[in-house]
């Protein structure tokens, strides 16, 4: 277990590289603390070691913090933790939905929160039944006021012209790889399907 857990806490904090240097989140959970700070008028990217030094550092000094806590922690209390393995799915799962209603209710005292939680929770669970991922959808969530904030001054800069998008090489080979990511799901099955029946 000192393998997958050593691994894991490696990867969770590498993920804040990208996030605090060039304002890109990594996964769904940094997407998450990216639209935190922009809710709070904090833009995560190159110029956050010098408009937030005090963020940027409380950060990286919280993860050292935090590293010293796991070890003064797990060590005696690793018995207790898995213990925790042992209740069963039927109790454990009300226990977090009371507690994710109770944190959505103490926001901002409103019952609409809740009912959003709830909401958003039997839609979240229906993606994953039907094997969507819901991470790309809360990244496209998070950013997508700055891909319109973008766009708008790409349009601004070309006079309205989209052809802006493609005059520079590296853009226009962004764009391309972007519509063969997204179209690459559509083609692959298909195509598996002539190379299965062709064997």
């Amino acid at each position: 277990m000192a393998g997958p857990e050593s691994a894991n806490n490696a990867a969770a904090q590498s993920s804040f590289i990208p996030l605090l240097c060039l304002g890109i989140p990594a996964n769904a959970t940094v997407g998450i603390i990216m639209g935190a700070l922009l809710i709070h008028g904090v833009s995560p990217g190159p110029r956050l070691l010098f408009d937030h030094p005090d963020l940027f550092w409380g950060v990286v000094t919280s993860m050292f913090i935090g590293n010293a806590m796991l070890i003064v922690l797990n060590v005696p209390l690793i018995g207790l933790f898995v213990s925790l393995l042992r209740i069963r799915q039927a109790v454990m799962a009300p226990l977090i939905m009371l507690f994710c209603g109770i944190g959505a209710y103490s926001l901002n005292n409103s019952v609409n929160d809740v009912l959003t939680m709830v909401g958003f929770g039997i839609v979240g669970y229906g993606l994953r039944k039907k094997g969507f991922d819901p991470a790309p959808l809360l990244l496209a969530f998070v950013l997508g006021s700055l891909f319109e904030q973008s766009v708008r001054q790409a349009l601004l800069i070309g006079y309205g012209s989209p052809i802006i998008f493609v005059q520079k090489p590296i853009a226009a080979a962004f764009l391309a790889a972007a519509m063969v990511g997204l179209l690459w799901p559509a083609i692959k099955n298909p195509l598996m399907r002539r190379l299965r029946r062709a064997n």
